[in-house]
């Protein structure tokens, strides 16, 4: 190949890939700092509803754009973190939240596995409980066994013997 050729195909390469890497990044223009770092902070603290374990700034799901456009416009708007943590929460529920308020729903998050392990401790130790109990029968002590016993003792003394 010339050299001139290699130059252009490089050069026509590196445009193209050049397009691809600034279409994965999304700018964003602010009018104050501090609609900027509202902007990273909420990004940063909601849950993509598609990918559950990423944040919206994380993920690249088609959700997480269209919720991260929703908080950059609600930013520019001036309404502040608690006015779009609350219209994210009403509209896709309190997953989308990272720290979720205590509710009766998630009460039982909280507490239903503690009451599993609680439960299962309790059964285990009645049913251990009642095993031992009918496992061993109930016997009296008698003089005959008193008798077989003082027997086996001398016997033991005697060097076993008889």
């Amino acid at each position: 190949m010339r050299p001139v050729k290699c130059v252009l195909l490089m050069v026509s390469s590196w445009l193209i890939f050049s397009a691809f890497a600034q279409a994965a990044i999304d700018v964003y223009d602010f009018k104050t700092k501090h609609q900027e770092e509202q902007f990273k902070e909420l990004t940063s603290t909601l849950r993509c509803p598609k990918c559950q374990n990423n944040t919206i700034g994380d993920s690249n799901s088609e959700i997480a754009q269209d919720l991260r456009q929703k908080v950059y416009e609600m930013t520019r708007e001036g309404q502040s973190s608690e006015e779009i943590v609350q219209y994210m929460t009403d509209r896709y529920g309190n997953f989308v939240t990272y720290d979720p308020p205590f509710t009766l729903a998630t009460a039982v998050l909280w507490f239903g596995p503690l009451l599993v392990v609680i439960l299962g401790f309790t059964i285990m130790v009645m049913n251990s409980r009642k095993k031992t109990l009918s496992d061993q029968p109930q016997r009296q002590w008698d003089s005959e066994k008193e008798a077989r016993l003082q027997d086996l003792l001398k016997d033991r003394q005697n060097g076993g013997k008889r």
